[in-house]
């Protein structure tokens, strides 16, 4: 009976043995470039955590060192600012809603008058619903304050009522503000319902030393993002 097993000749042989160490060098070289890449990608990823460790902890620092420059502006603004809590007032949101933006000055400055579009500026504030609710301000708490906290820099963005508002007032002076909803917060809820409209109290001031720091900040802020994307972590 012929065998159904059929012998290799000797060339045969030398291929397949040829072949076979072609797919061992493939191999070993595939498995040397895994290896080599993980370990420079853990080399990368222990150095960018070290830049990140680096870089929050300049951002801590550039923070603590505005909140203990804010306490300074504090000391210099507080009693002034203080005194305006006893204009909020209880106000008819209705009337503000179909009366469109009205301004009213409560001390006028004595420095740059704001034009439409400035936003290099500093701002305390109170801002106000119709049943007299704060719903944010520049006091450290409110209701039992104990100084102001760091002012808001017009340049991070705000309601176009307030871009508005504020035009024509003087740098330390102090005007309130009244705002319909469709130049405030809209459909959102705030003050206990949507299309609802504000008023803030608002003393605009100018401090280049602030400015300097706030810049510092943004440009700290921009690092850390970028080396928190790079190592791997999504942003929370």
């Amino acid at each position: 009976m012929e065998s159904n097993v059929k012998k290799t000749t000797v060339r045969q042989r030398v291929i397949i043995f040829a072949i076979a160490l072609i797919l061992l060098g493939s191999t070993i070289a595939t498995y040397a470039f895994v290896v080599l890449s993980a370990s420079q990608n853990t080399a990368r990823s222990a150095e960018n955590n070290a830049k990140l460790t680096e870089v929050e902890e300049e951002y801590t620092a550039i923070q603590t060192e505005m909140n203990d420059y804010a306490k300074n502006l504090s000391e210099k603004y507080y009693n002034t600012f203080y005194e305006y809590r006893k204009d909020v007032k209880s106000y008819n949101a209705a009337t503000v809603n179909s009366g469109g933006l009205t301004t009213k000055d409560l001390k006028t400055g004595n420095g740059k008058e704001l034009k439409s579009g400035d936003t290099d500026y500093f701002a305390y504030y109170i801002g106000f619903c119709a049943d007299e609710k704060i719903f944010d301000s520049s006091f450290d708490n409110y209701d039992n304050p104990t100084r102001l906290s760091v002012p808001i820099y017009a340049n991070e963005g705000l309601i176009e009522g307030w871009n508005q508002g504020i035009v024509g007032m003087k740098i330390n002076g102090v005007r309130e503000i009244s705002i319909p909803a469709e130049l405030a917060y809209k459909e959102q809820e705030i003050c206990g319902g949507s299309n609802s409209p504000l008023k803030f109290i608002v003393m605009p001031i100018m401090d280049n030393e602030l400015k300097a720091k706030v810049e510092k900040k943004d440009e700290v802020y921009s690092r850390l993002i970028e080396l928190y994307y790079g190592s791997g972590n999504s942003a929370q």
